[in-house]
């Protein structure tokens, strides 16, 4: 929904078929430009329709990436001249970065954050936290438009979904050996769903960072096994938790010292010449970037964090030191949460949103902070994260169809045009959910894992669980620390923990062993069929896993 033998980086091939290289004198299709603008628009309100129903009624939010990959290929195919651009693979690139935007953003990031005070009994609290998380969302999405292909989140790096979608745009595009092997992937992926089988795991397990995919099996089929096997609930021992706290701090020590490094290395190579030279100075821009944009990115959550105080109310039940702790926490936990969010979905295609806000709050609970401000962080940590990573599987295709030629104009201004259209995306969120949510909450819906928070919050946090996130955090920071920010096993290894989904560990297990395969029989040519096949295998399962939703959804 990912690539190197070792490591968390992209497998290699020297001579790998390279990606098509556009035009010097080729302009990016506009994402405001009539057609493309009208197309979005349409998509996004059906994207953020789904969305929501589906969360709301499965508590699942779809890929529709690939949804709107289609719709703009199917267009393309008309003979009429309106549609006569949509034949672009980047104007397709835009179509898919709007509605996958529009539908995390409507579900995840909107919808599910301002339930929590209406199941909490704070129906009042509803509209000004509609409002902080749709401020939080668009930071979101800006601040990985910012951070993609810097040294914490490199373009080369795996993100499944993204080589999924842009794997499918280029077979549309191109047709031929291609084609049939995303085929193939496609018919295999969907064989597997509808059989019940966790096919997105196996696709990513066939493309993402070997040490990483290990960790997250591994991760997986402890937790799936701990309770038969050694009668241990590690879930009630909020063990999976406590090594994400201690993996999550590290990794944010780790990104500081990334930019630190980059910018002291650079300083010394800047009298070096020829390529190392050119990537010194590349390195030392995305290094100035991630930094500038951390420096941002904390006031902006800061000012969020104030607003939210301020417009729920929750300021006259805390003294002013306490105010203070509950703003800066806040503030930290966004970010902690954003990168964790962010480098789980980078390199495994799964985001564990749900239970690093969850994780969030749990502290949160133990500081002590009231109950109606505790309302405020759930809601809050639960809408940071999943644009920033949706925003990175989009980025990631517009990269590939782009000829993964970073720093060239071409890139740059295709990305800022992807920046344009999921902004369009996330606006069309904000308005279909203050549309809507009246009407699902009259119903009683909304998203199932607010029950969760809301019960937390009532029940508070015992002295066992204290202790037992503190003793697990070790361990965690030190398989963090042992991987080192390249191939993140501390994040994926925890990631496993929190998911409860034995098969898909199974899964990986099975994708690592047929990519190992692949790579002994192939050789070097092994690298692009994989990729090709995966994201066929990847898009068969979303394709599956939303239309069979979405008819659940309408029965229901």
């Amino acid at each position: 929904m990912n690539h190197e033998a070792t490591g968390a980086m992209p497998l290699q091939a020297d001579n790998a078929a390279p990606a098509q290289q556009p035009s010097p004198h080729e302009l990016h299709p506009k994402a405001l430009a009539p057609a493309n603008l009208v197309l979005t628009v349409v998509l996004s309100v059906f994207g953020a329709i789904v969305g929501i129903q589906m969360l709301a009624s499965l508590g699942i939010t779809p890929s529709t990436s690939l949804i709107g990959a289609l719709a703009a290929m199917t267009l393309a195919r008309v003979p009429l001249a309106m549609f006569r651009g949509f034949r672009s693979v980047h104007a397709q690139n835009l179509a898919q970065t709007s509605i996958s935007s529009a539908t995390f953003g409507a579900a995840n990031s909107l919808f599910l954050p301002i339930g929590i005070p209406f199941l909490f009994g704070l129906p009042d609290m509803v509209v000004p936290m509609l409002v902080g998380v749709s401020l939080a969302m668009l930071l979101d999405a800006w601040l990985l438009y910012r951070m993609f292909d810097t040294p914490a989140f490199p373009a080369k790096n795996p993100w499944p979904l993204g080589i999924a979608a842009a794997e499918a745009i280029k077979a549309g595009d191109g047709g031929g050996k291609q084609a049939w092997l995303l085929l193939g992937g496609l018919a295999t992926g969907v064989a597997g769903a509808v059989f019940k089988l966790p096919m997105s795991a196996f696709g990513v397990a066939l493309i993402g960072g070997l040490g990483a995919m290990i960790a997250f099996g591994v991760g997986l089929l402890v937790r799936g096994y701990s309770a038969p096997l050694f009668g241990l609930d590690i879930g009630a021992l909020y063990v999976p938790h406590g090594m994400m706290i201690g993996a999550g701090i590290v990794a944010l020590v780790q990104v500081g010292r990334v930019v630190l490094k980059k910018r002291g290395t650079t300083s010394g190579r800047q009298g070096t010449p020829g390529t190392s030279a050119t990537l010194a100075a590349q390195e030392a821009r995305g290094a100035t970037a991630l930094g500038r944009s951390l420096r941002l990115g904390s006031v902006g959550y800061l000012a969020i964090m104030v607003l939210l105080a301020v417009g729920t109310g929750v300021y006259t039940g805390m003294s002013p030191g306490m105010l203070v702790c509950f703003v800066i926490y806040g503030t930290f936990a966004a970010f902690v949460h954003e990168l964790i969010v962010g480098i789980a979905a980078m390199h495994s295609g799964w985001f564990p949103a749900f239970a690093v806000a969850l994780i969030s709050l749990l502290i949160g609970i133990l500081i002590g902070f009231p109950p109606e401000a505790l309302v405020v962080l759930a809601g809050f940590s639960a809408a940071t994260g999943p644009a920033f990573a949706d925003m990175g599987y989009d980025l990631k295709a517009g990269h590939i169809l782009r000829g993964e030629t970073s720093g060239a104009p071409f890139e740059t201004e295709g990305r800022r045009e992807q920046m344009i259209a999921g902004m369009v995306g996330f606006a069309v969120a904000i308005v279909v959910v203050a549309c809507t949510y009246r009407m699902f909450f009259a119903n009683h819906q909304t998203a199932p894992i607010n029950a969760a928070y809301v019960a937390a919050i009532k029940a508070g946090i015992s002295g066992d669980t204290a202790r037992n996130l503190a003793l697990w955090a070790l361990p965690g920071a030190l398989l963090q620390i042992a991987g080192g920010a390249r191939q993140q096993l501390g994040v994926l290894f925890a990631t496993g923990l929190l998911i409860a989904s034995p098969l898909a560990g199974w899964m990986v297990a099975a994708g690592i062993a047929c990519r190992l395969v692949a790579h002994r029989v192939l050789g070097a040519a092994a690298r692009e069929r994989l990729e090709v096949f995966a994201g066929g295998v990847i898009a068969g399962d979303a394709l599956y896993s939303f239309f069979s939703g979405a008819v659940k959804s309408l029965r229901k």
